[in-house]
């Protein structure tokens, strides 16, 4: 595929650099599936059945955003099951970048990578997907992401038991690995 590059004040930005490319669209049925796979939704049921309460999750989100590295809580995150097998459907395609999952109030269930925060529950890659219980497919904005040095679009689906959704699970794609 060939980009073509958009020039701007002596900057050059891909063109799609504010629209995901038409390409990704046909992802979206395989990544729907992932919100089914039985290892995620136990993880996701486990944790909607402790019913934390939002202020201790709010009062989590806080801890997590003034931790420079990874602590424990972070590394239980990133090594448990649901952790693990998100790293295998991370390493399915290059352009996969960052997997989260997170349970019916957009807090943090499993990881690949830590994320900024740990509640997701105020952005509308968790609100689009979960939807009230009822689930959609969210594709997010293209941003460039300094971490990594390339264009990100995060995709988010429900994760699906029973015909309803019980949390979400955002994927990120690198869109410089994604058009090679």
């Amino acid at each position: 595929m060939i980009v073509i590059s958009i020039l701007f004040f002596g900057l050059s930005f891909p063109a799609w650099a504010e629209e995901p490319p038409q390409e990704l669209f046909e992802y979206i049925p395989e990544l729907t599936k992932w919100g089914m796979d039985p290892v995620l939704v136990a993880a996701v049921k486990e944790q909607n059945a402790k019913k934390m309460t939002l202020a201790s999750i709010k009062k989590r989100d806080e801890e997590w955003r003034a931790t420079s590295g990874v602590d424990d809580d972070m590394r239980m995150l990133m090594n448990n099951d649901a952790a693990k097998r998100l790293l295998e459907l991370e390493q399915r395609e290059p352009f996969f970048i960052e997997l989260f999952l997170m349970d019916n109030q957009g807090a943090n269930v499993a990881m690949t990578n830590k994320t900024s925060d740990y509640w997701q529950g105020d952005e509308a890659k968790f609100i689009q997907s979960y939807t009230g219980g009822d689930g959609s497919v969210h594709v997010g904005d293209v941003e460039y992401d300094d971490s990594v040095q390339a264009y990100l679009v995060q995709v988010s689906v429900p994760v699906m038991e029973s015909g309803g959704a019980i949390g979400a699970l955002t994927i990120g794609i690198n869109l410089d690995e994604f058009l090679q």
